[in-house]
């Protein structure tokens, strides 16, 4: 019973850690990367579908994803689609796909985005720890209702504590690395 609370701990800690990276990637370094479009959302015959759904994204080079859609017809939907994204990015179409330039991030663009990894850094810190608590709630109504001793309660405690920290500083040191890979020219 108490291996299955952290069990269950680790695992929806571990979901939390990596809502935070997909976060992370979503934020734009000045390098050409396919999440900053995936999720762009293209009016593909009448439906609002994500644009991954409807086209190949590559990156070109350091500074430019080609997107290839699967259907030709949908060309100039993909670039309205990026453009009212408000993404800062000017799509580009030649005859079979589309190209966008990644310019480079300013100063203050930079630290802007490096202020923002701390805002989803701190989100995904709270997250992990709303999971400790309710492993700790769980903990606490298993010793109300005798079915655990306190020794037991203490160890399994430690234990959520460990793990906590433990994706507390994995979190902490993804967003160190995002920041350095932001603030680098």
């Amino acid at each position: 019973m108490l291996t299955n609370i952290v069990k269950d701990l680790e695992t929806d800690m571990q979901k939390a850690l990596e809502a935070f990276k997909v976060e992370l990637g979503k934020l734009r370094t000045g390098r050409a990367h396919t999440g900053l479009v995936e999720g762009v959302k293209v009016d593909y015959y009448g439906n609002e579908t994500p644009l991954k759904n409807v086209a190949n994204i590559t990156v070109g080079d350091a500074r430019t994803i080609v997107i290839t859609p699967w259907e030709k017809t949908m060309i100039k939907s993909i670039e309205k689609a990026i453009s009212n994204a408000n993404l800062g990015l000017n799509p580009v179409s030649d005859a079979n796909l589309v190209r966008i330039s990644i310019p480079p991030l300013t100063e203050e663009r930079r630290k802007e985005m490096a202020k923002a990894v701390k805002g989803i850094a701190e989100i995904s810190r709270v997250s992990v720890r709303n999971v400790r608590r309710e492993a700790m709630d769980k903990l606490k109504d298993l010793l109300k209702k005798k079915e655990i001793d306190e020794d037991m309660d203490h160890r399994t405690q430690d234990a959520v504590q460990k793990t906590t920290d433990k994706f507390i500083a994995e979190v902490d040191n993804l967003a160190v690395v995002k920041e350095k890979e932001l603030m680098t020219v």
